[in-house]
């Protein structure tokens, strides 16, 4: 799973919400089928990570199995919709769905239990659904894509909740630690980055649409 999110990290082609909707394709295809299958593993993978109130290792393994899953379907079904022209009006709503269902229920699930303090869930989600209403805010005035800064986010987020699920003894745990304090800083840091965009995005339209006023105004004196 982190070697297909570091992969992912130095793609910048792999952004769903700046491609274009491919015509005449079915809702039900395989990208939107993997799309559906990684939503339907989130009330899976939570009822497995619950299971003895999250204390018997087995469990919490195959929790952490579920979860990658999950995980590695997010990287095909955005590859199978653009190698094979599958995408969708319906599979670009659909994967930020699936991609914060899994992220948001894994966290909450974490501090439920007691893993993870509930400030960091509630830091990472605010940033996370603030952030997805943004850039469709500011989708009329142009795509903000996802930078590299981003998709490291994205890359340490995974790898900070996987390492939470599995039932690792006392110094490895030190090590969800640091790269989940890493993620928290990545996910703040590209915040503030992306809320820089969307203000210069709608500042720049502002100013080309007065500068188109002007140049109509003179040609039609």
């Amino acid at each position: 799973m982190a070697d297909r999110l570091r992969r992912e990290v130095n793609d910048p082609e792999a952004d769903p919400i700046s491609d274009p909707v491919s015509t005449d394709v079915p809702v039900l295809n395989l990208a939107n089928i993997l799309t559906m299958f990684r939503i339907v593993l989130v009330p899976v993978f939570v009822v497995v990570l619950f299971i003895d109130d999250g204390d018997n290792p087995w469990w919490r393994t195959l929790a952490w199995g579920i979860f990658a899953l999950a995980a590695v379907t997010d990287h095909y079904d955005g590859r199978i919709a653009r190698q094979r022209g599958l995408i969708t009006d319906f599979g670009k709503l659909a994967d930020p769905i699936a991609d914060k269902a899994l992220i948001g229920s894994a966290l909450i699930g974490l501090s439920v239990l007691g893993e993870l303090p509930w400030w960091v869930t509630v830091v990472i989600l605010a940033r996370e659904l603030a952030i997805t209403v943004l850039r469709f805010w500011v989708l009329r005035h142009g795509v903000i894509p996802a930078s590299r800064g981003g998709k490291l986010k994205t890359l340490l987020q995974a790898v900070a909740i996987g390492l939470y699920i599995l039932p690792l003894p006392g110094l490895l745990h030190w090590l969800a630690v640091i790269v989940m304090a890493a993620a928290l800083v990545a996910t703040v840091v590209t915040g503030f980055d992306y809320v820089w965009q969307a203000f210069a995005k709608r500042a720049q339209r502002r100013r080309d649409a007065a500068a188109a006023r002007q140049i109509d105004g003179r040609t039609h004196r």
